[in-house]
């Protein structure tokens, strides 16, 4: 009897557990009915493939475009930062190999006259790489810049003038060769190759691209949006350029407030960046055998290795907390 009774209570828990299991994992649920009936009408799985749903494809597709527009701005701006460019953007008629030539004569040249005067082979070595591959690099980006800048101030204006011709009832081609012949430079020079693309057959376009390579601003981009828009859609575009020359000009004057607002951080950081150097020339000028041992041990030289590293990686940290992007 004992022996039944512990037979019934043995089955009656092994169905107890199961039916637990069975309603937790087991059985055909509706989710699961409606995914069978799902697969049932879409077809079998290809194997080692899952099917994915549309929104997630979308957004597949979106960010492997959005990566693809990265890589090809990397690359432009590359191209846009090579010596080439740079030369284009300065305004400059040399060519590369020029500047390279002009770059190690003076490298040689100021390299090798502190070695007549007593110094150390291994820092006349240094000056004369930072002058040859520095100081030309240095002197054309700021040439380049300038002329941007010029560019980017009187690029509105330029904009107002095909706005008014354009409601005057000038086509665009003459007002662009107004602004060819009428404003200063450099946006007369850049408009007037846009007029000799045009006259050789060249598509505006191209034309507007070719602009952006020599003079790459945002202004400019702007601008040939714009005018391809205009283009393949229509509209008005005296509108669309007056809008244009209004964000620009509201641009220049946010670029002006935040250059404003910064000018003490900026005036704290040349104060800060040109003290040490300064504050040792004039030591040296007035003390020369206190400083001499910086210059003539091998201790010294590395003292101011040391120093030279700190401060540019100093002079770099400061630069990057006050350049402002808009």
């Amino acid at each position: 009897m004992n022996n039944l009774l512990l037979l019934l209570v043995a089955v009656l828990g092994f169905v107890a557990v199961a039916g637990v299991g069975f309603v937790f994992v087991g059985g055909d649920s509706s989710q699961g009915k409606t995914a069978k009936r799902v697969q049932a009408v879409a077809g079998p799985k290809e194997k080692g493939r899952s099917r994915i749903a549309p929104a997630e494809a979308a957004g597949m597709r979106r960010k492997q475009i959005l990566e693809n527009l990265k890589i090809n701005e990397k690359q432009s701006r590359k191209q846009r930062l090579s010596i080439e460019a740079r030369l284009r953007q300065a305004g400059l008629s040399i060519g590369v190999r020029q500047f390279w030539i002009f770059s190690g004569i003076l490298g040689l040249t100021l390299g090798g006259l502190p070695i007549l005067v007593g110094f150390n082979p291994l820092i006349c070595l240094g000056i004369g790489f930072s002058v040859g591959i520095g100081l030309p690099r240095w002197v054309l980006g700021f040439l380049s810049a300038r002329r941007v800048k010029k560019f980017t101030n009187e690029f509105p204006n330029a904009i107002d003038i095909i706005v008014r011709g354009i409601k005057s009832g000038l086509p665009v081609h003459d007002c662009i060769g107004v602004i060819a012949r009428e404003t200063p430079e450099p946006i007369c020079s850049e408009f007037q190759r846009l007029v000799e693309g045009q006259a050789m057959g060249v598509a505006l376009d191209q034309s507007l691209d070719k602009m952006y390579d020599r003079m790459p601003t945002a202004e400019v981009r702007f601008f040939a949006i714009v005018m391809n828009i205009q283009q393949k859609t229509g509209g008005n575009l005296a509108e669309a350029l007056g809008n244009l020359s209004t964000v620009l000009r509201a641009r220049m004057l946010m670029r002006e407030k935040i250059k404003a607002m910064s000018g003490e951080a900026v005036a704290s950081a040349v104060i800060i960046g040109s003290l040490p150097p300064g504050l040792m020339t004039l030591v040296s000028i007035t003390s020369p055998g206190y400083m001499a041992p910086m210059y003539i041990t091998s201790r010294g030289h590395l003292m101011l290795l040391g120093s030279a590293i700190w401060m540019g990686m100093g002079i770099f940290v400061m630069r990057r907390m006050i350049n402002f992007k808009i």
